[in-house]
């Protein structure tokens, strides 16, 4: 099969389309036939030798933590998926999805949702579950309550606006001028352009933060929280001694697998509740031009690699 991986760290150069064998299941696994696989930031930070995870004595290693597509064959211990489902998942560190087919395990996997094409199924998983967590597992969101999200118009940002709304929360989000529009598209009942306001002028009494941008950013936000309030960030461990001043609850956090709460998310998409935003597609072996405009380019939503018709 065809795969995308790397040999070295780098910029999208390293990116190389290799021949490599097909994947074997073992008893719990099957192997999906992609359609569609999504790129994210991790998959930039890996390939540039920037996430500790992935050392160099790993390499050559196929990239892309979100697919899309259809099962070709499962493991004697499958029990929930067969030949030809339609399924999408956010995979596990070790195995990429930037490749033709893919490993995926039950307990990464769920149906893909009835409402979504292919392409817009792959840009769901990874971005998805990152919110879901981030809000909900992590952040203990409730109806009722009060959240800032920071970068709302982003891959992870953009699902956050609009999970925090389903479950009946107050959404404040800050973003850029040019995605004023699309915040409030999304559901956010209050949108701060970052570059013309200080939020934390504007923003006040939150019950959540919800950070994706670190750094000044997340210092200035303990002035909007309430006491007793909860910051939670992707990207930056919050200031221990800024939470006990708060009387605050905070933490750092990465997104894991989890096929219970991908049907959770499905239901939701396939309910009007929640849309995918799709910013660009590229063919597979036009990786390295995806990566680049990711890194380079201001990004509303997610950017996907078409890899089967």
């Amino acid at each position: 099969m065809h795969a995308i991986r790397i040999h070295a760290f780098g910029d999208a150069d390293v990116l190389r389309m290799d021949e490599i064998p097909v994947p074997e299941p073992k008893d719990n696994e099957m192997v999906v036939r992609v359609i569609a696989a999504s790129v994210n930031p991790v998959d930039y930070k890996i390939r540039s030798g920037k996430y500790p995870a992935v050392k160099k004595d790993q390499l050559p290693k196929v990239l892309g933590r979100d697919i899309a597509g259809v099962v070709e064959t499962v493991g004697d211990k499958v029990r929930k998926f067969r030949r030809g489902d339609a399924v999408y998942a956010m995979l596990g560190t070790d195995i990429g999805g930037y490749a033709e087919y893919a490993l995926v395990t039950e307990d990464e996997a769920a149906r893909k949702p009835e409402r979504l094409d292919f392409k817009e199924a792959a840009a769901v998983p990874l971005a998805a579950l990152t919110a879901w967590q981030g809000l909900f597992d992590q952040g203990g969101l409730k109806d009722g309550e009060r959240v800032l999200i920071h970068g709302g118009a982003g891959g992870v940002g953009h699902f956050a606006i609009q999970f925090a709304k389903a479950k009946g929360a107050w959404v404040a989000t800050t973003v850029s001028g040019d995605d004023i529009d699309l915040a409030r598209d999304l559901g956010a009942d209050q949108a701060v352009d970052y570059k013309k306001e200080k939020f934390e002028e504007v923003v006040k009494d939150i019950d959540l933060v919800y950070d994706l941008i670190a750094g000044d950013t997340q210092k200035r936000s303990f002035a909007v929280l309430k006491d007793g309030g909860r910051l939670i960030s992707t990207l930056q461990k919050p200031d221990e001694a800024e939470l006990r001043h708060r009387h605050a609850r905070g933490g750092h956090y990465m997104a894991k697998p989890s096929a219970a709460e991908l049907e959770e998310i499905a239901r939701l998409i396939d309910t009007g509740k929640v849309d995918v935003l799709v910013n660009a597609t590229y063919p597979l072996e036009d990786v390295a031009r995806a990566h680049k405009h990711m890194q380079d380019d201001h990004i509303q939503g997610k950017v996907v690699l078409q890899v089967a018709a």
